[in-house]
Parts: C-alpha cells; structure tokens; sequence
C-alpha cells in the first residue's frame, strides 16, 4: 500500500469482488478516504467466520475502478481480512466496511453471515467496522437507494468511533418497498430458521441432500431490526463478539458443589 493522508478504509464483502454491492459501497468510500479492496474471488455467502487453515490462500491483484487498489482472494471474508491487516497493509485501516450484501442479515443470521464475520473480524482487530446489507436478493437488485445510508453511517462512525469490540450490522429494504424512511438504531430480534433437508438423487442414481428452511421471527418488540425494516427503515444494530451470557454467570457458579 502507498502512504496517503487520507484515512484508509479497507472494503470487503461476501458475494465476491465483481458482485453489484461492492462497487456501489466502493464508490461511497472513495468520498472518504483512501480504499483497499480485498473481497473473494467467487461468492461466500454463509460461510460465518471461517477461516482457512488446511489449504493455501492466493491473492490476485485486479482492474477494479480506477483510484483503487483491489485484490481477489480464494479464501473467506475473515481470510481477506487477516491477509489485508497482516499482509497489504501490514497495520490497521482507519475503517473496515463489508458488502453492500446480497440479501438481508436480520436478527440471527449475523451468525452465519460471511458479510458480519468480516465486520467482526475487524472489531475483533480493533478497526471501526460496518456490515452493510441490502434485503433483495435478485440478481436485478438495484443497490443505489442505499447510497445515503451509507453515507450517513460511514461519517458517523468516522467522527464518533466506535467502541473497542463493536461493530455496526446495517440492513437497508429494498428499493421495492419505496423510499428509506429513515435510521433506527436496534437491537437484534429474536428469531430462529425451521430447517429441512430435501433429499434427491442425482442421475447416477445416488442420494444428495439440499438444505431448506424458512427463518420466522417470535419478536414483536418494536424496537427490532426486523420492526425496523419491515416498517421502511434502515436498521442499526451494534453487535458485539463477547457472547458471554453475564447475566447468568451467578447463577451457573452456584452449581459448583454439584459439578
């Protein structure tokens, strides 16, 4: 990386470094900063926070916009990550944002999201990180209703920081619901998928499994990144990597004498 004045903002997604999202979410970046792209080479959505260890990782520099330095890499959204702190830039960008995904990252899905996993990998290196995601998941999906909430939640986070070992889970409607109405700052809903198993055969006559499922929300809390979006806004939630239950550690040290 060459030195500049300018804060660096490193940008990264799940969907891979030619998907739709990335370029609008680029283009927004450029406003501030200095941008580093390192995104994967082919789409790894739901790969959470993966990493690869059993394998070799390749980075291929690419002609991605003018202005800006962008590499593929064959490994996960946390590989791009590691191998943009440790390896480009060999420090910590100024600020870390990943998408614009394909698809929305409501409530648990965080969980399994290579998108968030890349934000968290950046709190978890003490980076300012923003998961940004769009909640359309077709291939005509148009990205740019979402140029202003970016905007607003970049400069945001720019100016006021954020705390060491957060990072922001931004989800925006799609432009066919109309107009953003707005931001609401939210906490995560409750919700959980009811998985199935499909099971079918290819034409050898052998069994494969697809997985299915349908996520449902058991949250009618307001105050929700579901209520958010599915009332017109853009929601924010901050979301934190210690999953330490502190509520309940009283309770399960009083099993002690029976362990």
């Amino acid at each position: 990386m060459k030195s500049s004045e300018r804060p660096l903002i490193l940008v990264t997604n799940d969907d891979g470094i030619f998907a739709p999202g990335i370029r609008v979410l680029v283009e927004e970046m450029m406003a501030f900063g200095q941008v580093l792209v390192v995104a994967p080479d082919k789409p790894q959505s739901a790969m959470g926070h993966a990493i690869t260890i059993h394998n070799f990782l390749r980075l291929r520099k690419v002609d991605f916009m003018d202005g800006v330095e962008a590499y593929s890499s064959t490994g996960t959204p946390v590989d791009c990550v590691k191998l943009a702190v440790y390896h480009l830039i060999k420090g910590r960008p100024a600020l870390l944002v990943s998408g614009i995904n394909h698809g929305s990252n409501l409530s648990i899905n965080i969980l399994y999201s290579g998108t968030m996993s890349a934000a968290v990998e950046g709190a978890l290196e003490g980076i300012p990180s923003i998961g940004f995601s769009l909640m359309e998941y077709g291939i005509d999906a148009s990205f740019e209703h979402t140029r202003e909430v970016v905007r607003r939640v970049t400069r945001n986070v720019l100016g006021n920081g954020l705390k060491k070992g957060v990072c922001l889970n931004v989800n925006m409607p799609a432009a066919s619901t109309g107009p953003i109405k707005g931001i609401r700052v939210c906490r995560q809903s409750l919700g959980s998928w009811e998985d199935a198993v499909e099971t079918r055969m290819d034409p050898s006559g052998h069994a494969y499994h697809w997985l299915k499922g349908d996520f449902k929300s058991t949250d009618a809390g307001e105050d929700t990144d579901v209520w958010a979006t599915s009332h017109g806004y853009a929601s924010v939630v901050p979301v934190q990597f210690d999953m330490t239950d502190h509520g309940q550690l009283a309770a399960i040290k009083a099993w002690d004498h029976a362990l």
